[in-house]
């Protein structure tokens, strides 16, 4: 089973996922979000992003994205997202 624990951090949120996850399908979620690839979350939240930087390995992987981000629009991009459900 898949988890993602998403906590507010002063600069940006971190999503610690855990469970039956790859780090590859995470990576190549940043990327495609990077590049105006998909459609997890709205332009504005996007516009709000400053970075993102994946690391651990699967199974425990971290994600750490800067900006004035807000806990629930970065829930709900997961829930949307097809390479993490």
């Amino acid at each position: 089973m898949k988890q993602a624990n998403v906590v507010k951090l002063e600069n940006g949120v971190k999503i610690s996922f855990s469970g039956d996850i790859e780090k590859q399908n995470v990576v190549e979620m940043v990327q495609r979000c990077q590049t105006g690839q998909c459609d997890c979350m709205s332009d504005e939240s996007k516009q709000k992003i400053e970075g993102m930087e994946v690391s651990g390995e699967n199974g425990n992987i971290k994600l750490s994205i800067k900006g004035d981000l807000d806990i629930e629009e970065i829930r709900e991009a997961i829930s949307k997202s097809p390479l993490i459900n």
